[in-house]
């Protein structure tokens, strides 16, 4: 506990000192994190292969491992991503709005840091730097929280990230990391509020729920991603394949990745057949229901209970739907609210699509892996935010702001 109140307190000065810091001071810190990362990358790659070979001896799952893995590109792209950051305009200080009251008062409201943000992850390395590098331009102290599986991996990022911090002229503590990851000093964690303005977890429905459940800091949900793929009576068909295949295969490990496919009865005999076959190639295990089992028998049954579930592995459920209306039904009792598409030609049904389905990014013929910060033009992202107060959908640069009203006046008085 004593290593949280110190990490709060020296957080708490920090965030004072990055609140009151210029775009050139932290774009010049930004700047040296993204050379060191990169000038450095094989003493990341040797702290992160203990934890891929600890992972391994674990058991631990080929997606999973694969969220874990570091490699020299992967350490560019990162160094890439904090580089991205600096050139994103600064919202600090950004007057949004101004105007001109009846007795000469002018009320404005201006973007300001939240203050000291924590930040829960699981096992994938790159967060520590996507993380570290939002909140320091958005004038935002950080202590961070990783999985024990990236554990190496975490500290020597975070040490490069501070030895260019201090060379910047920044504080030390404007990024910090718990050494300690048990369970117990998690939970503490979440109750800092002395010390901490925000908490954001970032990781599986495990990790979310405890945060949800236990946190007396003021939480943004984020992460978790049961998404759909609905191929609707009036689609591409050969489009809705290469949708699914990649909306389930490039990366099965992250939350924006397709866990179900739903086919509308219409054209369940002719899609299903070739996209689920193209899917086992790609080693994908298809649990169907009865009637995706009556059109391809080799699928597994599927349970009430996978239609809820959110994989993160080559495992896909598969539902032939009635109609329009029960496809965003289905979606709207099973998902998380967090990325869904449609697949169809007819735009009367996109737009009922994209009205009625209550989630962060809708979809209309494209794969639900593009909710990203990057590909949605923000930088790296702290997350996806599948809540609706304050922040929904990838979380950029103002999402990690909030507000303050500025009055200027000349002796009124009420």
């Amino acid at each position: 506990m004593s290593e949280l109140i110190k990490k709060g307190e020296l957080g708490k000065k920090a965030a004072y000192i990055l609140g009151n810091s210029s775009s050139k001071e932290k774009n010049k810190a930004l700047e040296n994190i993204a050379s060191k990362l990169v000038e450095k990358y094989e003493i990341i790659l040797a702290a992160n292969k203990i934890d891929t070979d600890l992972a391994k001896e674990n058991g631990i799952s080929e997606s999973l491992l694969d969220r874990l893995t570091l490699t020299e590109e992967r350490i560019r792209s990162m160094a890439k991503g904090v580089s991205d950051i600096v050139k994103l305009d600064d919202p600090v200080g950004e007057v949004t709005s101004m105007k001109l009251m009846e007795n000469g008062l002018k009320i404005g409201k201006q973007r300001v840091p939240i203050g000291t943000i924590g930040i829960i992850y699981e096992a994938r390395p790159n967060v520590t730097a996507d993380a570290a590098a939002l909140c320091l331009k958005t004038g935002n102290a950080v202590i961070l929280r990783g999985g024990k599986e990236a554990f190496n991996s975490n500290i020597k990022i975070v040490e490069i990230i501070q030895e260019a911090l201090e060379e910047s002229g920044l504080p030390k503590a404007s990024v910090q990391i718990l050494e300690d990851t048990s369970r117990e000093t998690a939970t503490a964690f979440m109750k800092l509020n002395k010390y901490l303005d925000l908490l954001i977890p970032r990781g599986g429905a495990g990790l979310i729920r405890a945060v949800v459940e236990n946190a007396t800091v003021p939480v943004i949900e984020t992460g978790t991603g049961n998404c759909h793929i609905y191929i609707d009576s009036e689609a591409d068909l050969e489009m809705g394949k290469n949708i699914i295949i990649n909306a389930k295969t490039s990366r099965p490990g992250v939350c924006n990745a397709a866990e179900s496919l739903l086919v509308h009865k219409n054209v369940a005999e002719e899609f299903l057949p070739m996209a689920l076959e193209a899917l086992r190639d790609k080693s994908v295990e298809i649990r169907g229901c009865t009637e995706t089992k009556k059109i391809v028998p080799w699928v597994d049954a599927a349970t009430e209970e996978d239609f809820y579930t959110e994989f993160l592995d080559y495992i896909l459920s598969v539902k032939v739907i009635n109609s329009l209306e029960e496809a965003i039904e289905h979606i709207n009792e099973h998902g998380t609210k967090h990325s869904e598409a449609i697949v169809t030609t007819n735009y009367f049904n996109s737009e009922e699509f994209l009205k009625k389905v209550d989630a962060a990014a809708v979809y209309v013929n494209a794969s639900t892996r593009f909710t990203d910060g990057g590909e949605f033009g923000f930088g790296a992202e702290i997350g996806i935010s599948t809540q609706k107060l304050h922040a929904r959908g990838p979380m950029g640069l103002k999402e990690l702001t909030s507000s303050k009203y500025i009055i200027y006046g000349n002796g009124q008085i009420r």
